[in-house]
């Protein structure tokens, strides 16, 4: 463990002061807390991967780091168009906003959750149990293609339904992405959760395990917030941990993997060789 960086110890002091700024609703902060808070949090946990490993994603990554909050947006949104035929979260905001305002405020909110994601789970990767056993520069075996293409068409599957009946296949939602782009970068080379499984590293887990840690603390700040988010999800609106009912977080553990196809795909299309990732 080496000396917590300086940047890290901002951070932190950052994420206490926009966390108290939006749960005491200090005028006018609170209204624009989520993007200080989880931009604390997110330094704060790459402060802790350079303490603990003496590199981190900010560290590796340089001047390409804010690229990752870009990608974030976009992959988002993609979420966001889903809940228009699912309708399982909503927001309650503190005032009317004009759709362009909406449009900035949101975007520059969605950014946060693939850095937090990859940070939470580097961390916890750090630490043998949860360190897979396929490197970071290694891509594992690619699979063969009838097999992809089963898997592709089970993602194709997963998207159509709950477009055509999201009542009863609204949970498929926080699959479909990963079984259709999870084949596709294996052929073409690019980390997959299909190479990992294909070679029984089951210590890939840490990126689920990772993203339902995040999706905690997604949950628990959003709680005494505005705006904040709410949640109708058919059969299973009950024994609530905050505004999710508990088996909602099941959903937390596919989404992690969806994020990390969703991003092995950007790099497919602009043939970045590395992806800065330590798993």
């Amino acid at each position: 463990m080496r000396r917590f960086p300086f940047y890290g110890k901002v951070a932190l002091a950052l994420c206490f002061m926009a966390w108290a700024c939006s749960w005491l609703r200090v005028e006018p902060f609170y209204r624009y807390s989520f993007f200080p808070l989880w931009l604390g949090y997110i330094l704060t946990l790459d402060a802790l991967n350079r303490a603990r490993k003496g590199s981190s994603l900010l560290h590796r990554m340089g001047k390409r780091f804010p690229l990752l909050f870009l990608v974030s947006s976009l992959f988002w949104w993609i979420f966001e168009w889903f809940n228009n035929f699912v309708q399982n979260w909503h927001y309650r905001l503190d005032q009317p906003y004009t759709p362009l305002a909406y449009f900035l405020i949101a975007s520059l909110n969605f950014s946060t959750v693939l850095p937090a994601v990859m940070e939470t789970t580097e961390l916890l990767s750090s630490f043998k149990p949860f360190h897979p056993r396929l490197l970071a520069d290694q891509t594992g075996p690619r699979l063969p293609l009838p097999l992809l293409l089963g898997v592709e068409a089970l993602g194709l599957l997963c998207l159509v339904l709950p477009i055509l009946w999201p009542q009863y296949y609204f949970g498929l939602i926080w699959l479909c992405l990963a079984l259709l782009l999870d084949p596709v970068n294996n052929w073409f080379g690019r980390k997959s959760t299909l190479a990992h499984l294909a070679v029984g590293d089951w210590h890939f887990i840490v990126l689920p395990l990772g993203t339902l840690i995040c999706g905690f603390f997604w949950e628990m700040w959003n709680y005494f917030s505005l705006p904040k988010w709410y949640y109708t999800i058919p059969y299973i609106e009950f024994w609530k941990i905050f505004e999710m009912p508990l088996l909602g977080y099941i959903g937390y553990l596919p989404f992690g993997l969806e994020l990390f196809a969703l991003y092995q795909f950007v790099l497919l299309l602009l043939r970045q060789k590395e992806g800065h990732l330590s798993f």
